[in-house]
């Protein structure tokens, strides 16, 4: 969306521009590019980083079931693009295998330093689920299992959809309203997202409601997160690339904020989770150098799934 475009919304909707006042607040008028407090995924010790997507602390800490040690962390981004951009950008991952349910990554490869050993897109035509709209958990755990045994020298990261919407266990169609308008034809106008449809008072659901359906979405991938656990030899560490307002009032001005958007650090989108979990021997790790191949992506397919996931 373009500048003016940002700007005639924000004087046509009040909670836009009080949004965009705190994001210049967290960002520092524009000078930080990420949130500075956040961790480095790749200086913390694991052999694979289960992240699950827009997933917040406290919402993990009481429907974790998985063993291991919780501790709260915090991230470098509330969106992510910026979770990618501050922990990717410019790396030398050549140790690194990313499994990976969402598109944005492949969306930016052209404007990042991107140097991965492989990037396994989930989201590729055999591992998208057009009834749900996203990525099944299941799907990207049988994924990481056969990349471990094709890479058994590499850090792997395994990147969740869930609990980010759509909501797969809940059989509801106002998070799946992009399916529809896709099947509508390419000229179809485009839909607000689930949470900024709610931010601008345009969704008629409660908080508690969403908060029970996101709670569900997260149940149903630890339920997969686990059965991969099991399977997993080394360090492992289950968390977040950001959280997500539900909500809770946003700061510095207390609007009721939903969703995660980009440049806004307050706790319930940087928060995230951090449960290690040990089980057989490490894994050697080398870093050999590779020419990462992708090959030719369409990128309106890559539009596509991004509209499918409340991006677009």
């Amino acid at each position: 969306m373009g500048t003016t475009r940002r700007f005639i919304r924000a004087l046509q909707n009040p909670r836009l521009f009080f949004r965009g006042l705190n994001r210049t607040y967290h960002t520092r008028a524009g000078l930080r590019s990420e949130n500075t407090d956040g961790l480095d995924i790749f200086d913390e010790d694991w052999d694979t980083l289960i992240v699950l997507d827009a997933c917040r602390y406290d919402m993990f800490e009481k429907a974790n079931q998985l063993e291991g040690a919780l501790s709260s962390r915090i991230s470098k981004g509330s969106a992510t693009t910026e979770w990618l951009q501050a922990n990717f950008d410019g790396q030398d991952l050549r140790d690194t295998v990313y499994v990976t349910a969402n598109p944005q990554l492949e969306r930016n490869r052209e404007n990042w330093d991107i140097t991965l050993h492989e990037t396994i897109n989930v989201w590729l035509e055999d591992g998208w689920d057009e009834e749900t709209g996203t990525v099944r958990a299941e799907t990207v755990s049988e994924t990481a299992l056969d990349t471990i045994k094709q890479f058994p020298h590499k850090r792997l990261v395994v990147h969740y959809m869930q609990p980010h919407y759509p909501f797969v266990p809940t059989d509801t169609q106002f998070d799946k309203e992009h399916l529809r308008q896709l099947d509508d034809g390419e000229n179809s106008p485009a839909k607000e997202n689930l949470w900024n449809q709610k931010f601008m008072g345009k969704l008629d659901i409660s908080r508690e409601q969403l908060w029970t359906m996101y709670v569900e979405n997260l149940n149903y991938a630890l339920e997969c997160v686990e059965e991969l656990l099991e399977k997993l030899s080394g360090k492992t560490v289950v968390t977040g690339d950001h959280g997500n307002y539900v909500g809770e009032r946003a700061s510095p001005i207390p609007i009721r904020e939903f969703g995660h958007p980009r440049g806004l650090y307050d706790d319930p989108v940087v928060r995230i989770p951090w449960l290690e979990y040990e089980s057989g021997p490490r894994r050697e790790i080398t870093a050999q150098s590779t020419d990462e191949s992708q090959g030719s992506i369409n990128s309106q397919l890559v539009d596509e799934r991004l509209q499918n996931l409340g991006y677009k």
